[in-house]
């Protein structure tokens, strides 16, 4: 029997990234969620089947937007029934701002679009899918584990995009929270706090972030890859931190290092 690992926003970016790294390892059946893009979430399954080559893993796709009850509902569902246990849940899907804007002018419904998107979904698809992963018999080796994708945003302050830093900072806030309550289960929960990763969100900024590059910015003086999220993805799912929980991961190219 194999694990099961549920994605969300696994089409494209940062979680097919994480996606294709899993499929790599072999150790889990996939469900890559996506919320409107079919041809993209087909194209990860292909992408994830061929990665995997014999490792004989499985993988779903299922539409949902996490914002929305009714779909997580959905999506809970589809694992169980697909599946009958769920072992690891990654909290990836996430938007950024339609239109950046100063603190001073932005408007609510950019705001509690962010919210209900990048926090508000996690929050509480996380609580449906505890119930699943507490049903599961941890499996040999592998463990149970929650991972929320956050950002170096978490804590860096974008004075034109405050409701993503919001957002986010609450998401690792919520890593905490459920690090404490499932403990006592044996689930353990893990923050991943990405840098500036090439992907379709950082694609409009990329003059801006090769230039700050170039001024180094950052240590490993390059732009993240999200396989690189999807390593540490791998790590945690194999069961390298047995005695962790609430840990936060930087991937971030040493972002994080205060430097004189």
């Amino acid at each position: 029997m194999k694990a099961v690992a549920l994605i969300t926003g696994s089409s494209r970016g940062i979680g097919r990234g994480i996606a294709l790294e899993l499929a790599r390892a072999g150790s889990h059946h996939l469900v890559i969620n996506y919320a409107g893009n079919q041809a993209a979430a087909q194209e990860c399954r292909t992408l994830a089947l061929e990665t995997a080559g014999i490792a004989g893993i499985e993988v779903e796709i299922v539409q949902g937007d996490i914002s929305s009850g009714e779909d997580r509902e959905r999506l809970i569902d589809t694992v169980r029934q697909r599946f009958g246990r769920l072992d690891l849940l990654v909290n990836n899907a996430g938007v950024a701002p339609n239109v950046r804007a100063d603190l001073l002018e932005a408007g609510e419904e950019s705001f509690d679009r962010l919210i209900n998107i990048n926090l508000k979904g996690p929050y509480f698809l996380t609580q449906l899918a505890s119930a699943l992963l507490r049903e599961s018999d941890p499996l040999p080796g592998t463990p149970r584990a929650i991972v929320n994708v956050t950002s170096i945003s978490a804590y860096t302050v974008s004075v034109n995009r405050g409701d993503y830093c919001v957002a986010k900072a609450g998401l690792a806030m919520m890593t905490r929270l459920y690090a404490a309550r499932l403990a006592e289960y044996g689930i353990n929960v893990y923050e991943i706090q990405p840098g500036i990763i090439a992907t379709d969100m950082t694609g409009p900024v990329k003059e801006k972030y090769d230039k700050l590059f170039a001024e180094g910015i950052t240590p490993i003086a390059r732009w993240g890859e999200p396989s690189d999220i999807g390593r540490c993805v791998v790590a945690i799912a194999g069961g390298a931190f047995p005695y962790s929980t609430g840990q936060v991961f930087n991937v971030d190219g040493g972002f994080h290092l205060h430097r004189l």
